[in-house]
């Protein structure tokens, strides 16, 4: 199985015509007894399991294309491909198959599928007639030919036919002979022709066929053809693109001839496909499989042979880290690599991964954090896909990289850092590119993302990290929001008013609490930040508008989720202010649930001072029903030990008004989404198109989801406002 002639990758082509890689591994061809008859069989060289087994069936058309391929289709819409290491071992398996199917080998297509109008007439057919009467390759017989060529493309057996007419009396290099001499001689006529022809070749889907007319002597010729479109007035001038405007810029000199035509013939086949042929029509759709094919395998060879060069990529890399590199020089450094990452798509996983691992150890990692911060567009463009490449291929490889990084940098340049900054400071009114690395950056911090990773405690150690060094960043455009002091203005108006909730803010803290976690929930006790949203609540006296109604809502949802703890910490420290409100049943019915749990607390006590020793079957189903945390201690235990000596400290009397308590300075843990990120997105946005954060607030529509028994009365309050507004009366001692 060592024998490096048998080892093969096999492929499938999937729905969109594109190869999937289907793994590595070693072929042979035995019989198969449960399928009666010889079959190739592909064990994978990693573990032995058996990743192909197909019978060499009399009827299946077998395809050798560019001397390492065999491809053939096994049912409708289900092809298959074998990619051979060594030429030697693709002659082997061509010949087992040509020698089961009593066909000869020197053919590259063992047979072509029939079409039922032939059928009937294939018996017919004289074997010495196995090739079509090509008409001599003259200027006055063109017409004749790509009548020819346009008639056979319906017959699955006369295109085989002419095709190898075609390779056995070099006729392809005569025809692009015939079109420099009609393109001396402006011959319009004959160049339409000659379109016809070299159109209806490539056509024949043959990949023997292909090799000559993209080698380097023939591709200009048949791209000069296909320019002459007969129904065009002008004709295109690919050429001139591909010669002149197209340019082939090394980054680093390649030195292997190989590989720099490999590039060239697969640029410009790519480019003969998406631009030159039109897009093909239902009857023609599969005839250029086989063009897909060879462009699919010629990248396949390219990334290996680049990933094998290590003094090419050696260098590549030390020139982009390189502070001495000039700006344009590392903007080709940079979409270099990008397009190396994109054709990296077509290796098969075992060969991507070391792809990437090649990379990683190359430096992509501090190379993006330079780059990403240049103010390049282009750059910032191209680093960001290759970012994304990185991330997609293993989170946890880039999580591992960020985590050593605080030894040896500053917390502003750490590369989640500038990903964050990029992603806040988007210049693009669409937000695409903040909407990309928002995704990126929700791959990375998801704890779900890494539950699945061999180290245990990569959650635990990244989130850390994460909070310290990066979350200030990542909040800054929601803290710029809400930090200014609005003072100045209700001062001059005589107002009391202190301490405005931002819409942005209240959203905020309400999808934190959403999340029914004690953690977060005992932090925003220990922060008392339940204090500037009832400030504002009382602030807004009998208005009723959007802040009211999303105020009342998240107490709403406290009480009907039964949220013990903040139920407990509202009504022992708020009750009071809050007692008043008497237009909806909120606040009363927190009370109540807390008046229940007071009961219950009790009803427990008094049964345990009963049997100190036993528990009946009641307690057994208090416990089950009530809400332990992980470390199996009640909620209400967890809190009467974290804070029993907090609880003096949340109420300062001031003038009889609460004011806001300077944080502790430890990090804000809390759970981060996509909808919360898009808070700082849009703040950000806005703070780095004016240069400067104006004070002011972005407008939050925050829907009530509380019906009020006044609500058609609403235009005469607000009417009413400015006149007298009744204030409800403020928290004191």
């Amino acid at each position: 199985m060592s024998d490096t002639r048998r080892r093969v990758k096999v492929y499938t082509l999937n729905e969109d015509r594109q190869w999937d890689d289907r793994g590595t591994g070693h072929v042979s061809s035995t019989f198969v007894e449960r399928l009666r008859g010889i079959s190739l069989l592909v064990r994978a060289e990693s573990d032995g399991s058996l990743l192909l087994e197909s019978k060499i069936s009399p009827n299946t058309a077998y395809q050798k294309q560019q001397d390492t391929l065999i491809v053939w289709s096994e049912a409708d819409n289900y092809d298959l491909a074998l990619s051979f290491q060594e030429k030697a071992g693709c002659d082997e398996i061509w010949e087992r198959i040509c020698q089961v199917q009593g066909k000869d080998p020197a053919l590259d297509i063992t047979q072509d599928p029939i079409d039922e109008s032939e059928e009937d007439h294939f018996e017919e057919i004289p074997e010495t007639s196995h090739l079509v009467e090509l008409p001599p390759c003259e200027l006055g017989r063109l017409e004749e030919i790509a009548d020819l060529v346009t008639s056979v493309l319906s017959s699955p057996i006369r295109r085989e036919k002419l095709a190898l007419a075609l390779m056995s009396e070099g006729y392809i290099k005569k025809l692009l002979g015939l079109f420099r001499v009609c393109e001396d001689l402006d011959n319009r006529e004959g160049l339409h022709h000659l379109y016809e022809v070299v159109r209806g070749v490539l056509f024949l889907n043959k990949a023997a066929l292909f090799e000559v007319m993209f080698s380097d002597d023939c591709i200009m010729d048949v791209v000069g053809c296909l320019e002459y479109d007969p129904a065009l007035v002008q004709p295109k001038r690919h050429r001139e693109f591909l010669t002149k405007t197209a340019k082939f810029k090394e980054v680093i000199p390649i030195t292997d001839s190989e590989l720099r035509q490999k590039i060239h013939q697969t640029y410009r086949v790519q480019y003969i496909q998406d631009i030159i042929l039109p897009t093909p029509s239902v009857f023609e759709e599969n005839f250029l499989s086989t063009l897909t094919s060879f462009i699919f395998f010629n990248k396949v060879e390219i990334v290996s042979m680049l990933q094998e060069d290590e003094k090419f990529l050696t260098e590549v890399f030390a020139q982009l880290t390189d502070e001495a590199t000039d700006d344009s020089k590392r903007r080709e450094l940079v979409n270099f690599v990008k397009e190396f990452c994109a054709f990296s798509q077509t290796l098969q996983p075992q060969n991507r991964d070391a792809f990437f691992k090649t990379l990683a150890n190359l430096g992509i990692l501090p190379a993006l954090e330079i780059v990403m911060g240049m103010n390049d567009l282009q750059v910032r463009a191209a680093a960001t896909d290759i970012f994304s490449y990185l991330v997609e291929f293993s989170p946890s490889m880039v999580r591992e990289f960020v985590m050593q990084e605080p030894q040896q940098t500053d917390d502003d340049v750490l590369l989640i850092n500038v990903v964050i900054k990029q992603m806040i400071c988007d210049s693009d009114p669409e937000l695409g590119g903040a909407v990309q690395l928002m995704g990126l950056l929700r791959t990375l911090i998801d704890p779900e993302n890494m539950l699945a990773s061999t180290n245990k405690t990569e959650k635990t150690e990244f989130l850390s990290f994460f909070y310290k060094y990066c979350m200030h960043v990542l909040t800054a455009p929601l803290l710029a929001n809400t930090a200014h002091d609005k003072t100045t203005k209700d001062q001059q108006d005589g107002s009391t008013k202190i301490n405005p909730v931002c819409p942005g803010a209240l959203r905020f803290m309400r999808r934190i609490i959403g999340l029914k976690d004690e953690y977060y929930n005992r932090y925003i006790i220990k922060g008392n930040l339940f204090e500037p949203v009832i400030n504002a609540l009382l602030d807004n006296g009998t208005r009723y508008n959007l802040l009211n109604s999303a105020i009342i809502e998240l107490f709403e949802f406290i009480k009907v989720e039964d949220i013990k703890s903040l139920i407990a910490h509202i009504v022992d420290n708020f009750y009071k202010a809050l007692e008043p409100i008497e237009y909806v049943q909120t606040f009363k019915g927190l009370k109540g649930r807390y008046e229940q749990e007071k009961d219950r607390q009790s009803q427990r006590l008094n049964r345990y001072r009963r049997d100190a020793r036993s528990l009946d079957e009641d307690e057994e189903m208090w416990f089950n029903d009530d809400e332990d945390d992980e470390d199996g201690e009640s909620t209400e235990k967890r809190m009467e030990d974290d804070f029993s000596d907090s609880y003096g400290k949340f109420m300062e009397t001031k003038k009889g008004k609460l004011h806001w308590q300077k944080y502790p300075e430890e990090p804000f843990l809390f759970f981060v989404d996509c909808n919360f990120i898009s808070i700082f997105i849009s703040a950000g946005a806005a703070n780095g198109a004016n240069g400067a954060n104006n004070g002011k607030a972005a407008p939050s529509l925050v829907v009530g989801l509380v019906d009020y028994p006044d609500d058609e009365d609403e235009e005469d309050d607000e009417e009413e406002e400015d006149q007298s507004p009744r204030k409800r009366p403020r928290l004191s001692s």
